[in-house]
């Protein structure tokens, strides 16, 4: 179909999806989960291809994708897995997809499509070990419908722009990031490159440097309490800084270089998440300090090494010492739908 961003489309019916699917639940290895059923029969808009994405499973690079987008406002909400809060962006193949005009959900049309798999195998698929709370879901399973995609590969970029429609200014913009990086990475003159990079951006309204490590031993914490709805201020970058240890985490969590564009921002909190899956294990992890997540926030993938201009936004995690509370009726920051 070669869907691109922008375009209206509808999910096809449960019965049509169903007939795509193998007994495990997969299309040509990648799942289709029960909590996607919800969203069968509905209209969507096409957010962007899912030509490439990142390596969450081994923490490597990105990896290459084929006939399979991304659908704007479908995010997995975990209920067939534990009740996951991870809110990861859904994949879906094009075959499960069909091309609509305008923008109201319609009803599913009839099919006569035979169906290789049940409800009933996509719920057994899902689950490995209800009892040792271990699952299987399209983030567990990224290996296996994917292939290895060196950030050398020219071409990649250039479907970013022609496909994805991604800015020709970004992506210049994130390459010569890329490049100082490395220069940076090299350590001569390590502080004389920080002290530039900081000054040339103060100059143009840009954010410091976005990658340093903190030098805590014991890393603070904060307890806000913060709710679904309330506003909130990301603190400047030094104030988070004095967080983190040298791993660039507090209690645990890391704080990445994509997260450092937020940094005075304010934002609406969406949820708190007290529960995830390792994506390695399908594990369900436990977080004794909640995170929260913020409205629109998520990883644009400008800063990221070896995988620029994955489109799948995972969205990002906060400490409440990293947040403080801000006064209605103030700006909030406007981004993608994402």
């Amino acid at each position: 179909m070669q869907l691109r961003p922008g375009e209206w489309v509808v999910v096809r019916s449960k019965e049509e999806i169903l007939a795509t699917l193998g007994p495990d639940g997969a299309h040509k290895n990648l799942p289709f989960m029960s909590e996607m059923l919800s969203y069968c029969g509905r209209r969507f808009q096409v957010y962007k291809r899912a030509d490439k994405t990142c390596d969450t499973v081994d923490k490597g690079g990105g990896l290459r994708m084929r006939d399979t987008v991304h659908l704007i406002g479908t995010r997995c909400e975990g209920t067939a897995h534990g009740g996951c809060e991870a809110g990861c962006f859904l994949f879906w193949r094009e075959a499960w997809l069909k091309r609509a005009d305008g923008d109201a959900d319609v009803a599913p049309s009839n099919t006569t499509a035979t169906a290789k798999c049940t409800e009933r195998d996509l719920e057994r698929a899902g689950v490995v070990d209800a009892a040792a709370q271990v699952y299987r879901c399209q983030a567990t399973q990224l290996l296996t419908y994917t292939e290895p995609l060196q950030w050398w590969d020219l071409r990649q970029y250039v479907r970013d722009v022609v496909t994805n429609r991604q800015p020709i200014g970004e992506m210049i913009g994130a390459v010569l990031f890329s490049a100082y990086r490395k220069l940076v990475d090299f350590g001569i003159g390590y502080r004389v490159l920080i002290g530039l990079y900081d000054w040339v951006a103060a100059r143009c309204g840009a954010k410091p440097y976005p990658i340093r490590t903190g030098r805590c031993e014991k890393t603070p914490t904060a307890i806000l309490d913060l709710q679904p709805g309330e506003l909130v201020r990301v603190k400047p970058y030094h104030e988070i800084l004095a967080t983190l240890d040298r791993n660039s985490r507090n209690r645990g969590l890391w704080f990445d270089a994509e997260m450092v564009r937020y940094c005075g921002g304010t934002y609406r909190v969406v949820k708190r998440v007290r529960r995830i899956l390792d994506e390695k294990t399908g594990k369900m992890l436990s977080f004794s300090n909640p995170c929260i997540v913020l409205h629109d926030v998520y990883c644009r993938a400008t800063k990221t090494k070896y995988r620029l201009f994955c489109p799948r936004s995972n969205l990002t995690y906060w400490r409440e010492i990293w947040l403080e509370r801000a006064p209605e009726g103030g700006a909030v920051a406007q981004r993608s739908t994402a």
